[in-house]
């Protein structure tokens, strides 16, 4: 089984290429996050077991260094590998049929008044629920219930910015029940709905300044979480950033007890592997939401596009949008916008300034033993200064 294996299985990751358009990076990461939106798209191939996989099999992960990737299935059998009976690489992608129409149930999630079962969702999709439920959850990121539940979160947020009264709000927004609105409005706003409604005056946060090896930093709390963490040269400008995000808020001077947290997030910034270990509380819209819970499944050491992020939210069209996102992002490091990148392998435009992005990169390169990569097309670039 050994002849005609390509000899690239042999040498370091970084030197060998994955499938056109994919950098072998993006492909490792893929295998490692067994992300089944992948399928279809790269095929790995094992040395050790002369079988070729999808990324999302459930097998044992095996060694970098036993691992070479192609562009499809055919590729792989030609340089002397067999399909794996697990994963079944040689029938057709479960996922990539299927995100037109993982599309289309998100709009009509959207447009709809309330949240339609399951059953329903399946049967336009024509699967079987569970299937459909699967299908859902890994294109999109989120349950077709907690996709449903940020549109419902998205519609009370405007409705109440619009100063419509809090009941006629619940309502509009979708909530059948007035218990069941209040049971969850706090964690949907972050405050009860009468103040958010006023602008989210007298929402208390607490903040302070500090400095890393990235220069200034300034990290806010509310009572739900870390709501902010800003980078830059001047604290006085970012803390007027922090004023400008929550023009409402009462900004609380952190005490000694608050300065742990932000030893925290430094000692998290400085090394990105060891996690975050603190609550975070996340205040965007719906997309935002998608792009920033698919950044927070980048893994470390590795980078993804600007189509691939949209590709994985479920909406391919949205490349431009996806970067704004990114843009807006209030938690650097915390949600990863700097490891969206464009094809070349340039960083393109970072908030946080670009430089700052290559030494996150590269300082998440060196300690994950990989090199940081690209796999796009140049359609994937955003306008600079909205990464």
């Amino acid at each position: 089984m050994g002849q005609g294996r390509p000899t690239t299985n042999m040498s370091p990751p970084a030197e060998r290429p994955g499938p056109p358009a994919l950098s072998w990076e993006r492909c490792w990461a893929a295998l490692l996050a067994r992300d089944c939106a992948m399928d279809g798209r790269v095929y790995y191939s094992v040395r050790t077991t002369g079988v070729y996989c999808r990324p999302s099999c459930p097998s044992r992960r095996p060694r970098p260094e036993h691992v070479q990737f192609y562009a499809s299935g055919e590729e792989a059998e030609q340089a002397g590998f067999r399909p794996c009976r697990r994963c079944r690489p040689e029938l057709p992608s479960a996922v990539e049929p299927h995100l037109e129409s993982m599309v289309e149930i998100c709009r009509l999630i959207e447009q709809s008044d309330h949240m339609p079962s399951l059953a329903e969702l399946a049967r336009r999709a024509r699967l079987s629920a569970s299937h459909f439920h699967r299908l859902f959850t890994s294109v999109v990121g989120l349950t077709p219930r907690a996709y449903a539940a940020a549109q419902r979160a998205k519609r009370l947020r405007l409705e109440l910015e619009r100063g419509r009264p809090v009941t006629a709000a619940m309502f509009d927004a979708g909530f059948e029940s007035s218990g069941r609105f209040y049971a969850v409005s706090h964690a949907l706003l972050g405050m009860t709905p009468s103040r958010y409604r006023a602008g989210g005056t007298q929402t208390d946060l607490w903040f302070a300044v500090g400095h890393c090896s990235l220069g200034a930093i300034v990290v806010a709390q509310s009572l739900r979480g870390v709501c902010a963490i800003l980078l830059g040269d001047d604290p006085e400008h970012l803390v007027r950033d922090l004023q400008a995000r929550f023009p409402r808020a009462h900004l609380i001077g952190g005490d000694a007890a608050f300065e742990r947290v932000v030893s925290i997030v430094v000692g998290f910034i400085e090394e990105p592997q060891r996690g975050l270990s603190l609550p975070l509380d996340i205040r965007g819209t719906v997309f935002q939401q998608l792009v920033w819970n698919a950044l927070q499944r980048i893994p470390v050491g590795s980078t993804a596009t600007y189509r691939e992020i949209a590709r994985r939210i479920g909406r391919p069209a949205s490349v431009r949008a996806v970067g704004k996102a990114c843009g807006a992002n209030p938690l650097a490091v915390a949600i990863p916008c700097h490891r969206v990148i464009r094809q070349d392998g340039d960083p393109a435009g970072y908030r946080w300034g670009v430089e700052r992005k290559r030494v996150l990169l590269a300082r998440e390169a060196e300690r994950s033993g990989q090199v940081a990569g690209s796999c796009s097309t140049s359609a994937d670039q955003p306008p600079d200064g909205l990464a």
